[in-house]
């Protein structure tokens, strides 16, 4: 089974949460990471924007990408959120086992 990090940012931590839970809660992925105060710099309508966000690193199957997906882009309040997915080549087996047994009754 392939195994993803999805990662997004969100502007506060009560937003962070919010989404994280629902995730969980969703069975779209077994584990969320909300790493808080990361710095972003970029370009958004032509301006340089700089804000603090904080970043969700979503452990997951590759078969639940277009749910999570799709859960993301519902509930998040960016007009444009960051979703970006990494394939995870390799880990811990005992960890990536765990991931799997955690998106069995998902997607």
């Amino acid at each position: 089974m392939a195994h993803l990090l999805v990662m997004t940012t969100l502007p506060d931590m009560a937003d962070a949460q919010t989404l994280a839970r629902g995730i969980i809660e969703e069975s779209l992925a077994p584990c969320v990471n909300i790493l808080p105060h990361v710095q972003s710099i970029y370009l958004w309508e032509g301006r340089l924007q700089e804000n603090t966000e904080h970043q969700l690193l979503i452990k997951t199957c590759e078969k639940n990408y277009n749910a999570l997906e799709a859960f993301i882009q519902k509930h998040h309040p960016y007009e444009l959120p960051e979703i970006i997915a990494l394939p995870i080549q390799q880990g811990l087996q005992y960890y990536l086992e765990w991931v799997e047994r955690g998106c069995e009754n998902t997607a």
